[in-house]
């Protein structure tokens, strides 16, 4: 065989794709698993973080499994879809994708020394591509106990700095109602005129520099979230009940 010639040479080339392309999809299949218990743990982490239960990946299922009571995947009208696991069948990127009839809305409902919390999850668009999240609503539904942020390809440095602790910080005690009971949500404002967020009834926080387009998708996100557990919000204990 003549190594100097196009032919071998070709060969070779085409052989070694055919390796290289067979190790790289063994390896791809080999760590899906993994991979996919990560992102479920992490998102394990998220839920969590917004009630101030901090936990590394290992810890955060018992952790999880301790502090979440109930996992709610809720129908448009507030009820619940019994037939429908809130963390592993809902995946918002797709529920999106949904008429608004046929969603279901996850809920997350926390108990934390004997105080309840309901935890939403959440996901709109920002300047590149997806942003998402979680917020805790203290017992009385309205206050805003913590708040998770993540993105897909946000500006480092801008859009990006929502995943920062002192942006999501900003969230805590806000609240999504004004005082005639009406959803209004939280504005990431860069007219806000209280800086250091001792206001905490003025539904808005402060923007972040040169990210206003992700930080009005924070914004829109959500209120277009929330708009959807309404009807869970607005519901009396004795409502709840019935729903259950």
């Amino acid at each position: 065989m003549n190594r100097d010639s196009n032919g071998y040479t070709f060969g070779f080339a085409a052989a070694m794709v055919l390796v290289v392309a067979s190790v790289l999809a063994f390896t791809a299949s080999s760590l899906k698993d993994l991979q996919s218990e990560n992102v479920r743990k992490e998102k394990m982490q998220n839920i969590l973080s917004t009630i101030g239960v901090e936990t590394d990946r290992e810890g955060a299922e018992e952790l999880f499994n301790n502090y979440i009571v109930e996992q709610l995947a809720l129908r448009n009208d507030g009820t619940v879809d019994e037939n429908v696991d809130a963390f592993s069948d809902v995946k918002l990127a797709l529920e999106l994708k949904k008429d608004v009839e046929t969603q279901r809305f996850p809920l997350y409902v926390a108990s934390v020394e004997e105080s309840k919390y309901y935890i939403v999850p959440l996901r709109g668009s920002g300047l590149w591509d997806a942003i998402w999240g979680y917020i805790a609503l203290d017992e009385d539904r309205n206050t805003i106990k913590g708040a998770v942020f993540d993105h897909k390809g946000e500006t480092a440095g801008l859009g990006a700095e929502i995943t920062q602790q002192w942006f999501m910080d900003r969230f805590v005690g806000e609240k999504i109602f004004d005082v005639s009971g009406k959803l209004v949500g939280i504005s990431v404002s860069k007219t806000n005129n209280d800086p250091n967020d001792t206001d905490k009834d003025d539904h808005e926080v402060d923007a972040i520099s040169g990210a206003t387009i992700t930080g009005d998708g924070v914004s829109d996100m959500i209120i277009e979230r929330l708009q959807h557990y309404l009807p869970y919000l607005k519901a009396t204990p004795a409502d709840l009940a019935y729903n259950n």
